[in-house]
């Protein structure tokens, strides 16, 4: 493994090193971003795009900024991990529409960490979704990730498939379980 993904995946542990997933397990954040660039590793992306997989929730989650991530990694990285960024001082639901609008927009790269994201979210929203989301929040959530894949379809055949079966068997897991009150 090249010593550029490897100092990413370095930089990123520290980065996220006090960071847990919202869900019941309370997983450490790392394991998201380990799990988002296998999935792109594994579809062939370049080690720019892997690093990006690995630093894509930095500039979100950590307050980096693109002109850290640039100078460490370099611009094609910084770019595609603001294309993947959301702007937290917009409102949820205007973060979601534009996740949704610009997925068709983004380049390879960024497509293919958006959809290894989702894939990675969905799972999550099945096996250990967070203990305060009602039942019909993660039917909500499962079907916001379907609206963004579908603006990524055409990237990657076998991600494509991956994220159907996972977002699939999410949704029989939660639709199997009593609803929250």
């Amino acid at each position: 493994m090249p010593v550029k993904v490897l100092h990413a995946a370095r930089v990123a542990s520290q980065w996220h090193v006090k960071q847990r997933r919202k869900g019941a397990s309370q997983e450490p954040y790392v394991n998201h971003l380990i799990e988002v660039a296998d999935l792109v590793a594994a579809a062939g992306a370049t080690d720019d795009v892997i690093c990006a997989a690995l630093l894509h929730d930095a500039i979100e989650d950590q307050g980096v900024t693109a002109a850290m991530i640039a100078a460490m990694f370099g611009p094609e990285v910084a770019a595609m991990v603001c294309e993947v960024t959301d702007d937290k001082a917009l409102p949820k639901a205007e973060r979601k529409a534009l996740q949704i609008t610009h997925a068709p927009t983004l380049s390879a790269g960024a497509k293919l960490i958006k959809l290894a994201d989702k894939i990675s979210n969905v799972r999550a929203v099945g096996a250990s979704p967070p203990a305060d989301w009602p039942q019909q929040r993660r039917l909500d959530y499962i079907a916001f990730c379907r609206q963004v894949v579908a603006g990524l379809r055409g990237i990657d055949a076998a991600l494509e498939k991956t994220f159907d079966d996972e977002a699939q068997a999410a949704l029989e897991s939660v639709r199997a379980e009593p609803a929250l009150q």
